[in-house]
Order: structure tokens, then sequence, then C-alpha cells
């Protein structure tokens, strides 16, 4: 398996699997290079995806999509953000991007195929994890001494973990190291923000909140705001996809 370090490198390895064509998205299709090839959701498939996990806030994380067309005999790459589910796009297409349950990657790739899953990442050499099945259960323990084992928390202020990545919600676990800060920003549905370990400030609505385990916040669409770790802490952030269930 080539190790997955950079957005380049899987792109680089995709083409040489015949991905060639660049796809851009739009709000119910895909479209190829000059605008001159729109692909329809019935028209595509996802045969899978890796994806990169953002090292400041979920926002900065992408996910490059390998994606074939039967009928056109074609295949090519799409490269975005998890802000994917923020913007405009239709019931089929949100759909369409899920990765295809007829595909199942070589056993180098992957140990699990159950529902959708991480692909290795340079924050997770190591490989593939569910992200999503009819019934998940997730080892907060377990992911809470994972996120502090991996390089990305040694050589930088903070690391995130993916835990659950579905329809209409997601849920990350974040570590700061004291001092770190996540810079203001909002997020396309309603939030919640509980405190594992340590201490937050959290900055909305012209107040800061002091947050110790034991408190769950909670913040509407579209408020700016902006946290800060008071001391090493983590906490489990989740976040509502209104896109996903329009």
């Amino acid at each position: 398996m080539i190790p997955m370090t950079t957005v380049s490198e899987v792109l680089t390895h995709l083409k040489e699997e015949g991905y060639t064509i660049d796809f851009n998205l739009r709000g119910d299709c895909l479209m190829g290079p000059g605008d001159a090839l729109q692909l329809y959701p019935n028209e595509f498939l996802v045969d899978k995806h890796y994806r990169f996990e953002g090292m400041s806030d979920p926002g900065d994380e992408a996910v490059v999509y390998a994606i074939s067309s039967p009928r056109h005999a074609l295949k090519g790459t799409l490269v975005n953000g998890y802000g994917i589910s923020s913007e405009a796009l239709s019931a089929e297409m949100m759909k369409a991007l899920q990765e295809n349950p007829a595909f199942y990657p070589s056993p180098e790739e992957t140990a699990d195929s159950v529902g959708k899953a991480n692909e290795a990442t340079p924050q997770r050499p190591a490989g593939t994890r569910p992200l999503n099945a009819p019934l998940l259960v997730v080892d907060l323990l377990q992911a809470q001494a994972q996120i502090r084992q991996e390089p990305a928390w040694h050589r930088s202020d903070r690391n995130a973990l993916t835990l659950l990545q579905a329809d209409g919600m997601r849920l990350v676990l974040i570590a700061l190291h004291q001092g770190a800060a996540m810079k203001t920003h909002t997020a396309p549905g309603i939030i919640s923000v509980q405190v594992l370990e340590g201490h937050l400030g959290f900055e909305a609505e012209g107040q800061t909140t002091e947050l110790k385990p034991g408190l769950l916040l909670t913040l509407q669409t579209g408020r700016p705001h902006r946290v800060v770790a008071r001391q090493e802490s983590v906490f489990l952030l989740t976040m509502a996809n209104p896109a996903a269930e329009q």
C-alpha cells in the first residue's frame, strides 16, 4: 500500500489507476474540464475515498473521491473539504457521494469494509476504522489514548479524530494542548461541546463560558465562536448536518 501522506500523492496514485479526469462539484451534478462534461447522480459511483483530517479545526479536513462512470466509460477524482455538506447539494447528490457499497478495496487497503471508513492518512497511517454503521460503538477511553499517541499531537498544539461521519450528524474528538486556540469560525448546523478532560474557554454570543468535565454546551447554527484551552483538554464535538436532512 502506498502511504497516504498528502492529497497530491493520493491524486498521483489514483491517476496511475486510471482516474484521470478532474471533477468539480455543482449542486446537482459533477462537472468535467471546461464544464463540457456533466455527470448526474445516476451516472457515477464513488469507488473509494481518502479522508485527511484537519489539524486546526474540523473545517480544515479534506476528502479525495475516486469516481467512475460505467455509462461514460471514464474515471476521475473530486477533491473537497467536509464543508461539502454545507453547500446547496441536492439529496440525490448527497446520496451519490457516499462510497459504493459494492466496491471492496484490496486487503492491503482495508481490514474492515463495513459501513463508511477512513483510509490511512498522514495522521492515521495504521489505516481503516469504521465511521458509520447501523450500530456503531466507540471506545472513548481508547480514542483519548490514541489521540495523544499520534505524531500530530507531539508536533503541533492539537489533534482531532473523527468518530462518526453520518447523514445528519458528525462526532469529532479533539485534543488541545494548554494555550491552543481554535480560531473564530461558524458551523452549518447546531453543535454541542462536551469536555471529557481539562478546561476550555468557549467564546460566543459576546460572552465566555468556562467548560469543564460534567458540562455540556450547545450553540445554534451559524453563530461565530472560538475555543481556547485553559489547560490540556480533550472534548467531544457533535455537529448537526442540516443539508443531509433536507
